[in-house]
This record gives structure tokens, C-alpha cells and sequence, in this order.
């Protein structure tokens, strides 16, 4: 999730608290959807190159598109903190606060369907070399999702660990 941009209302803005975030779970999200996001840029080149001509389904384009054009991007000071976390070795960080615009929680819910059409195309292997995510890792994208768009709800928090049952 990106910052708030400057054109929110401060006051609107609500906090998330990701509680108890498994720091190595995290990066290893992280990684695979970086896997999946350089794969979706290679597709993309070479559909560029070959004229808009592919093999590639036209619903894959158009899911590579979405991803990349919508999210690829993000950066946000919260991820850097995470990324430090990760280099340093911490295993968990306590509390992840963001402040988002009560706005996003349709952005989260697109990118969650989003990445779960592209575990799809991944899982039958046709036109993707990514792997489809671990069971942990598309247990943990549900959670953090979840988290932001319950809370944009009015839901409490719900730590991983609570999570994972």
C-alpha cells in the first residue's frame, strides 16, 4: 500500500495496524511477487517487440497490464522498513502501522484478485515460469490484505499468529 497521497484529507485518513508480521514470511512474498512482476515485464517487452502479437492469452495480457501498471510501483516507507527488517535479521516487527484513505480498501481487494488470477495462470504452467504461491505465502497475502480492508471496515486488528489459528 502506497503512502496517503497529499491530496487526502489527514483527518480521513485511517490506521492499520499489521500486528505480529512474520518479517521472513514477508520477504518471502515479497520476492515471489517480484518474480512474478519481472516475468510479467518480460511477457509485456516481448509482446511490445513482436507488435502486440502473442501466444499469451489475451486475459493474461490484460491481468500483466493491471499488475504492473497499477502496483508494480509501490514504495513506501513502511516496505523499507520491512526490507530493513528483513536484511537485519528481525523476525517479527510488533506493529506495522499505515494511514490510508478509507479509498483504498477497492485497490486492495483488485490487487488481491488480481494476484490470485496470476497463482492461477501460474499453477497450470502454460504461459508462466513463476511458481504458483506456497500455501504460507498465499495464506499470509490473504491475511495482510484482509487486515487492511477489515480495518478500513472498522474491524480490530487481527495478529498473524491469531490468523494462522
Amino acid at each position: 500500500m502506497s503512502d496517503p497521497s497529499p491530496f487526502f484529507d489527514p483527518s480521513t485518513l485511517v490506521d492499520v495496524h499489521l500486528l505480529g508480521l512474520p518479517v521472513k514470511v514477508w520477504a518471502s512474498a515479497q520476492e515471489h511477487v517480484d518474480e512474478l512482476l519481472r516475468e510479467f515485464s518480460l511477457i509485456a517487452a516481448q509482446i511490445r517487440s513482436e507488435g502486440g502479437h502473442s501466444e499469451v492469452p489475451v486475459r493474461l495480457i490484460d491481468l500483466i497490464d493491471a499488475v504492473t501498471a497499477e502496483y508494480g510501483g509501490l514504495n513506501t516507507e513502511q516496505e523499507a522498513r520491512l526490507a530493513a527488517a528483513a536484511a537485519a535479521g528481525v523476525p517479527l516487527i510488533d506493529d506495522l502501522l499505515f494511514r490510508i484513505p478509507p479509498e483504498a480498501a477497492d485497490a486492495v481487494m483488485h490487487l488481491g484478485a488480481l494476484l490470485d488470477e496470476a497463482d492461477a495462470y501460474c499453477s497450470v504452467g502454460d504461459h508462466l515460469l513463476t511458481l504458483a504461491s506456497p500455501p504460507v505465502l498465499a495464506r499470509f497475502r490473504k491475511w495482510y490484505l484482509d487486515e487492511f480492508t477489515g480495518q478500513l471496515a472498522g474491524r480490530a486488528p487481527v495478529a498473524w499468529a491469531d490468523f494462522q489459528g
